[in-house]
């Protein structure tokens, strides 16, 4: 079993139709058998985006109420454990939102595979020596 971090583009990409990625569906499968983590802000940002592509028309409100529940479901595991010094460090170094930052700390510290389809963040996450998930 190997632990990895799940970062709201690889979420939203599950969600809406015009997002679809193969990574995306390969990291779902993945729920199943592998144990996954989010930074407390994860429910935040896909939440966001949910609410964003709704109001840009790209999610009926049905739909949306479909992706909040199973958001519910999804079998994910929260960690509110960040070291902020060390995120604001990796988002100056690698140029990041801190946002996007918070994956990255958090991957390193658990010693664990990133899953995002986020160019820079991967790309940051690849001179960290953090592992990816396949791409």
């Amino acid at each position: 079993m190997n632990d990895f971090v799940l970062d709201a583009s690889v979420t939203l990409a599950w969600f809406l139709d015009d997002e679809q990625a193969p990574q995306a569906d390969n990291v779902r499968s993945r729920l199943v058998r592998d144990s996954a983590f989010v930074p407390q802000l994860w429910h935040l940002e896909v939440r966001n985006g949910l609410i964003i592509a709704e109001r840009r028309g790209r999610l009926s409100a049905t739909r949306m109420s479909e992706c909040l529940k199973a958001l519910k479901w999804l079998p994910i595991q929260t960690d509110s454990e960040a070291v902020l010094e060390i995120v604001t460090s990796l988002a100056r170094l690698h140029k990041l939102s801190v946002y996007d930052a918070v994956y990255l700390e958090l991957a390193k510290r658990r010693d664990a595979v990133l899953a995002s389809l986020d160019a820079a963040l991967l790309r940051a996450a690849a001179e960290e020596g953090v592992r990816v998930l396949d791409q």
